[in-house]
């Protein structure tokens, strides 16, 4: 589609699929789904967050390609899967099981590893059968299951009613944000990405985000200020890492710590001092790392039986 702008040279630039399908989900949306690697290497599924697409994890996919089978899908009204009006955690889960039926085979074990609103789609689905039956262990980035509003500091006043309101206002935004302009490239960066963020990363970012229409942007923003997915956390009962940057802005740390808490199989925590929202793009070898680990000591168990 022609809103698809992102950078094409570099770690951030989004690498050619192995092979590309559509997945149907359980109310008919169909969802853009890439498999990178080598069939039969250990699976591996990406799921992005809010914004985003298959190009956000770019660097992740060039990286486990090499010796994995990389899965990565758009979720609906993102990237190259057509808007849907249905917009909820039902649909998220609905839309990971459609991509597992679709790529894995029956009883085939794979890591599923979500950013943001991805992570948020694992915790949707955690007790559905097919996330059961495929899920061999899972890892959280930069994400969390409920309170989102309240907690985020994108706006830069005391907690309370009033800076609710004013996030709620600022995510929400029906307005189109327009190209990407050096001002555009300080405010993403000011709300999504650690200070230290080079500018290679603010641009990959930028581009990825700003391809959003303003009216999939505006419709998840609805579903994720009532988020709650608390109980789904309890269900996630595979082994599942957490990953989080201190300066996140957008789900701070207080989530990661819940999700700690919370998680019937925590298997470690990771906090990344000064990285922002992004943590995929901004950390990427650490990501791609964490994910590596989790194949190696969950998803091939049984290989090695």
């Amino acid at each position: 589609m022609s809103r698809l702008t992102y950078v094409a040279h570099g770690p951030y630039a989004p690498p050619v699929a192995a092979r590309e399908l559509t997945a149907v989900s359980a109310d008919g949306a169909r969802l853009h789904v890439e498999v990178h690697g080598s069939e039969g290497a250990p699976a591996v599924v990406l799921a992005h967050g809010w914004t985003c697409s298959t190009a956000f994890w770019a660097a992740q996919i060039r990286d486990l390609a090499v010796d994995h089978r990389v899965i990565a899908y758009d979720q609906r009204g993102h990237g190259r899967s057509p808007a849907s009006d249905a917009c909820g955690t039902d649909a998220l889960a609905d839309d990971l099981e459609a991509v597992l039926a679709a790529t894995l085979a029956p009883g085939e074990k794979a890591v599923l590893a979500g950013h943001s609103m991805g992570g948020m789609t694992l915790m949707a689905a955690s007790a559905r059968p097919r996330f059961r039956e495929h899920a061999a262990a899972v890892l959280l980035c930069s994400t969390g299951s409920s309170r989102l509003v309240a907690e985020s500091l994108v706006v830069p006043m005391p907690a309370g009613r009033l800076r609710t309101r004013l996030t709620k206002s600022v995510l929400g935004s029906r307005a189109p944000l327009g190209p990407v302009t050096p001002l555009a490239r300080r405010i993403l960066k000011y709300a999504t990405l650690g200070a230290g963020s080079s500018p290679v990363m603010v641009e990959a970012c930028a581009r990825i985000v700003h391809a959003c229409p303003r009216r999939v942007r505006h419709g998840w923003s609805v579903v994720l200020d009532v988020l709650d997915l608390d109980e789904g956390v309890r269900q996630l009962t595979v082994p599942t890492a957490v990953v989080v940057g201190t300066a996140d802005r957008m789900t701070p740390p207080v989530h990661a710590r819940s999700l700690v808490a919370a998680l019937p199989n925590c298997v470690g925590i990771t906090e990344l001092a000064g990285l922002g929202h992004m943590t995929p793009v901004e950390a990427p070898e650490l990501v791609s790392s964490r994910i590596r680990e989790l194949v190696t000591t969950y998803a091939q168990i049984k290989e090695g039986a």
